[in-house]
């Protein structure tokens, strides 16, 4: 039996609905959020969880807790599952940076993966982070099933990493939606398969607002 990992993201908050980047921020979750995890803890339910591990930030406990809850699993926190610090970007909309700070979001869309916001992360620190935590939760419950619950961009560089995918377009071919569920078997802790990637069907039918402009430039020019 390989060891699994649900790879969750935080249910959808203000910030979310308003498209602003909300990486360092603490920002809880919206009731559309909490419906939406609610709708995934039910769909998990009955699965065998061994462990449940978090982001620090409030959202993402507050996911976990609620995912959490019907397994009786204390939350472990893991700081450095933590999201992307957008440095100067947090809490400002897309349209705000791009007219505020034209050079610098140019640069970090064309390379998002070595370029950083003034006073924020890039994607290799993100990964330098993050995937050693991954790798000492597949030591440290083989053979079993574990709960990590994340962010958008630090879900998709783990993925890509994990799957040897060219990191630098994990926004470009990758989505990442609230309370979206993805799972991967791990054989060793470096080699893992892809059974499932953002499945949001748990919640399918639910009123959600959809926004373009989350996507990357690479999808939206003509």
């Amino acid at each position: 039996m390989p060891t699994r990992i649900y790879l969750v993201r935080h249910g959808a908050t203000a910030l979310t609905e308003e498209d602003r980047f909300a990486g360092a921020s603490e920002v809880p979750l919206s009731d559309n959020g909490r419906h939406q995890v609610a709708a995934l803890a039910e769909r998990l339910r009955c699965d065998a969880l061994d462990a449940v591990y978090a982001s620090p930030l409030g959202r993402t406990i507050e996911t976990a807790e609620i995912i959490g809850a019907p397994h009786g699993l204390e939350i472990r926190r893991e700081p450095d599952l933590r999201e992307i610090d957008y440095g100067r970007w947090e809490g400002r909309t897309r349209d705000e940076i791009e007219r505020d700070f034209s050079a610098e979001y140019d640069a970090w869309q064309e390379d998002p993966l070595t370029v950083a916001p003034q006073g924020g992360e890039s994607g290799v620190q993100v990964l330098a982070r993050a995937l050693p935590v991954m790798r000492r939760i597949v030591q440290q419950h083989r053979h079993r099933s574990v709960l990590v619950v994340s962010h958008k961009g630090t879900n998709r560089l783990l993925v890509s990493s994990l799957l040897g995918f060219d990191a630098r377009g994990y926004r470009d071919r990758l989505d990442q939606s609230p309370a979206g569920l993805t799972i991967l078997d791990f054989a060793t802790e470096v080699r893992a398969r892809l059974r499932l990637f953002n499945d949001v069907s748990h919640y399918e039918g639910m009123p959600t607002r959809a926004f373009q402009r989350r996507l990357s430039r690479w999808w939206i020019k003509p």
